[in-house]
């Protein structure tokens, strides 16, 4: 397995990994997250791949403050074979050579599997309450939400 910085070529593979992981939302677009990030320490959506396909990404993120961990996604089929701790020990390394003190992720509450593995990999929850507020809607079913 490589990890490796995600390429413009990876993008459809990248969205059908999330998509298969169960990670992505209506409101949310996937190819406009990725263009996004790609605004924006682009060097940091990583991708693991097995035989020249794709297996595994992160999405990391360093504000000056706080590392943050995004769209963290492995394929069902390569799952518990050390992909996502691979996935997470890089973008760690990335974090911390930037000196980034801590790690912040959100994981939605009924994703039990993702819970158990960040706690597996000495992650904790902390004790707040996460808010959101969009500014640019994704999409024009999402305009009924302003």
């Amino acid at each position: 397995m490589l990890v490796r910085e995600f390429q413009p070529d990876d993008q459809p593979n990248v969205i059908r990994l999330w998509h298969r992981c169960g990670l992505t939302r209506p409101w949310n677009d996937p190819a406009l997250d990725i263009q996004r990030k790609l605004t924006g320490q682009p060097e940091w959506l990583l991708v693991a791949v097995v035989d020249d396909s794709i297996v595994g990404a992160v999405m990391v993120g360093y504000e000056g403050h706080r590392g943050w961990i995004n769209y963290l996604a492995v394929d069902p089929e390569h799952q518990r074979l050390g992909i996502g701790q691979e996935l997470m020990r890089s973008a760690e390394s990335r974090l911390l050579a930037v000196r980034c003190p801590k790690i912040n992720l959100q994981i939605r509450t009924d994703n039990l599997d993702a819970i158990a593995f960040y706690e597996a990999i000495g992650f904790s929850q902390d004790a707040v309450v996460s808010y959101g507020k969009r500014l640019i809607p994704d999409s024009p079913s999402e305009q009924y939400l302003r």
